[in-house]
């Protein structure tokens, strides 16, 4: 008869069956933040398939992890918001073409440089008489937001600055003629202003810029790693390759790196790249486009659905409370929910998805991209969806409510089967109109990482170059989304209406 085990061995074996699985798992991936709607060369799809993300940050990135024994993870984030996100830990690091600014390393710390340029001005090619920043005066310029472009316009009183949130539709506007001017980083001049026949580059390098590495303040660890690494690719040409492949090898690059001598690869990247932008489709070639576009639109549309309907679902359910409380509660109760109606109702809505996606963290409260959305519209809509019912219950005639006290009920059950029943058929289209308005406010989501219809639409149109058959696109899809609440409401309009009359 075999002797049973010892339960100490028993125990410790399994203990150095877990430190030997903990010392052999994989590491944590490297979370890079970016904007793919930014464009090329940096973070961008991809012209041949548009679920594959590529640029040179994404070449620059991968190498980094490789480097670091890690594999790297892409989390989308608003340009704008990159730095608020990277602080609040929804990734490690943030890399999308971020000068490194004096007021940007009091907030997070930065690697060294793995890019040095510069601002270049693009005009038509029948402009004369601007090469500089200072022919600049009485023109209206265009720049990327938040940019060192933007603060070097800006810093002319006599400019008129036009900031985008996406880099083509600068472009676009001096090609229609609305701009005299675009100053933007020389890489995305190349990208954009090269393409585009009408437009040309003038004047000496403007300035200096410098990318870098974004690393929270308290991971001195991870920072040393990337310097390393960059120091690295750097020395052994894995650097340099990357920027020879996406055509962005300029000497003040060079200079800064110690670079000399021929490229060490072709431009195979950047010239894939222009055939692909000057590509002249047919409608047949345009419709299937279109087709292929349709999975990433329709993933972007379900989580439009989802967040909208979760969120009205909240806004329906905090609005009637808020209205109770309003009209029934003690003064003090009633006066608080005055006050968030009309605090709500009075600030803007991007304001309050910042404060609670970006703000709360600083208290110890961090939600993710989905809760922050649905608490952001669903706070947001139930002051609208509280004064819908406060005008549907005071349209029910005061009597109704004084007749079923006197029959004995109480003044819950009142509100519950006499004066809400009547008070819902009269609100059922202003509800309805604002689960519309919502379904659209959600594009504003972005701002906090969640990529919707919205956002999904704006990658591809900046990715193509085409905001007018892909938004024509996108606004069927809302319409479709939108097309069978608005059903529901006439139906429920009718049946109410029967009910009544019957």
């Amino acid at each position: 008869m075999k002797k049973p085990m010892d339960p100490l061995k028993v125990v410790g074996l399994f203990l150095m069956l877990a430190l030997c699985s903990q010392a052999h798992a994989e590491p944590a991936p490297l979370r890079w933040g970016g904007d793919s709607e930014g464009g090329a060369p940096y973070v961008f799809q991809d012209p041949q398939n548009p679920k594959k993300i590529i640029g040179f940050e994404v070449d620059l990135v991968d190498e980094l992890a490789r480097r670091l024994g890690r594999s790297s993870v892409f989390v989308q984030n608003q340009w704008d918001g990159l730095i608020p996100g990277l602080d609040r830990g929804t990734y490690d690091v943030a890399v999308n073409g971020l000068e490194i600014t004096e007021d940007r390393k009091r907030v997070v710390s930065f690697s060294d440089p793995y890019f040095v340029t510069y601002e270049q001005l693009t005009v038509r090619k029948d402009t004369d008489g601007i090469a500089a920043l200072s022919d600049l005066n009485s023109k209206t310029v265009g720049t990327l937001k938040g940019s060192v472009a933007e603060r070097m316009l800006v810093a002319n009183p006599a400019t008129t600055v036009r900031s985008y949130d996406g880099q083509i539709n600068a472009y676009q506007d001096l090609q229609n003629g609305r701009l005299d001017a675009v100053l933007m980083d020389h890489p995305i001049a190349l990208y954009y202003a090269v393409p585009i026949p009408n437009l040309r580059d003038v004047g000496d390098a403007i300035g200096r810029l410098e990318y870098g590495v974004a690393v929270r303040k308290n991971d001195p660890a991870l920072l040393a790693q990337i310097n390393g690494s960059l120091a690295e690719m750097a020395k052994d040409g894995s650097l340099r390759r990357i920027y020879d492949r996406w055509g962005m090898s300029q000497p003040m690059n060079s200079r800064y790196f110690g670079w000399s001598g021929p490229a060490l690869e072709s431009p195979s990247q950047y010239h894939a790249y222009l055939e692909s932008v000057g590509v002249k489709y047919g409608w047949k070639e345009r419709l299937s486009q279109y087709v292929s576009y349709l999975p990433l639109l329709g993933m972007g549309a379900l989580s439009t659905l989802q967040l909208s309907l979760v969120s009205m679902i909240l806004a329906v359910a905090l609005g009637l409370l808020i209205t109770l409380v309003r009209l029934y509660a003690p003064a003090p109760f009633s006066q608080c929910a005055v006050a968030y109606v009309e605090l709500v109702r009075g600030t803007p809505l991007i304001i309050q998805l910042f404060l609670i996606f970006y703000g709360l963290p600083n208290l110890g409260i961090k939600l993710s991209p989905f809760v922050a959305a649905v608490l952001g519209l669903g706070l947001n809509y139930a002051a609208y969806e509280s004064e819908n019912y406060r005008a549907g219950i005071l349209a029910i005639p005061r009597n109704q409510m004084d007749s079923a006290l006197s029959l004995g009920m109480s003044r819950w059950q009142a509100l519950k089967h006499i004066v809400i029943p009547q008070a819902t058929r009269v609100v059922i289209p202003p509800v309805t109109n604002d689960f519309i308005s919502l379904l659209k406010d959600s594009s504003l989501v972005s701002i906090i990482t969640m990529v919707e219809l919205t956002k999904v639409y704006g990658q591809l149109a900046s990715t193509y170059y085409d905001y007018f058959g892909i938004g024509i696109l996108a606004a069927i899809i809302y319409f479709l989304i939108g097309l069978p609440f608005v059903r529901l409401s006439r139906w429920l309009e009718r049946s109410y209406a029967f009910d009544r009359a019957s």
